[in-house]
């Protein structure tokens, strides 16, 4: 009598969600947005891309905020003709200076920019990016702009907290990361191969 029940739930679920599989007929490029204060969003969004290389994709990358230092995604993914331009600042707390800062957002901007007019390019990862908004080293509408304009099979992954509403709108997938539980609030050290 429990497994009837069990298969009649299960059959019902699966007719859910075949009738939405048959319902989804678009057949666009994508802008992802992974946000929060949560740690994962850069990991969530490499996990995509790399994916997408793995089934032939044409992917490239864009980091803001990020510094010089060994970064496991990019030793892997340049193998595999992934371009990635750095903003090779660092973090904008250590820096302290929002006219250098500034300068080297723009100067990587245009790669990104691009990047985004590239019809060759599957998919492009605009890692950090929200923080370039937020500190106004970046025009929102010259952002926009360039995300309406991108080929129409490009998919765009942004990442980075506190993701400007206007992005968030924009975005075709959002998804928020959240705190639980940090090995780091204890007291333990970032590693390397794990946490970067």
């Amino acid at each position: 009598m429990a497994e009837d029940r069990h298969q009649q739930r299960q059959q019902r679920l699966k007719e859910q969600v075949d009738a939405r599989i048959a319902a989804a007929q678009d057949a666009r490029g994508l802008l992802l947005v992974f946000t929060g204060n949560g740690k994962g969003k850069t990991t969530a969004a490499f996990g995509t891309l790399t994916r997408a290389v793995g089934h032939g994709m044409k992917a490239a990358v864009i980091q803001f905020i990020k510094g010089e230092w060994p970064n496991g995604e990019k030793n892997l993914l340049q193998q595999h003709g992934v371009e990635f331009q750095v903003m090779a600042t660092g973090f904008t707390w250590e820096t302290q200076d929002k006219a250098s800062d500034t300068a080297a957002c723009q100067a990587v901007w245009q790669h990104g920019k691009r990047m985004l007019a590239d019809s060759s390019l599957d998919l492009v990862l605009l890692d950090e990016l929200t923080y370039m908004v937020s500190y106004g080293y970046l025009e929102l509408d010259e952002l926009l702009e360039a995300l309406r304009q991108r080929p129409a099979h490009q998919t765009v992954i942004i990442t980075g907290r506190g993701c400007h509403r206007d992005l968030l709108e924009l975005a075709d997938t959002v998804t928020e990361m959240r705190p639980v539980k940090h090995a780091f609030d204890a007291g333990i050290k970032a590693q390397q191969g794990i946490d970067w």
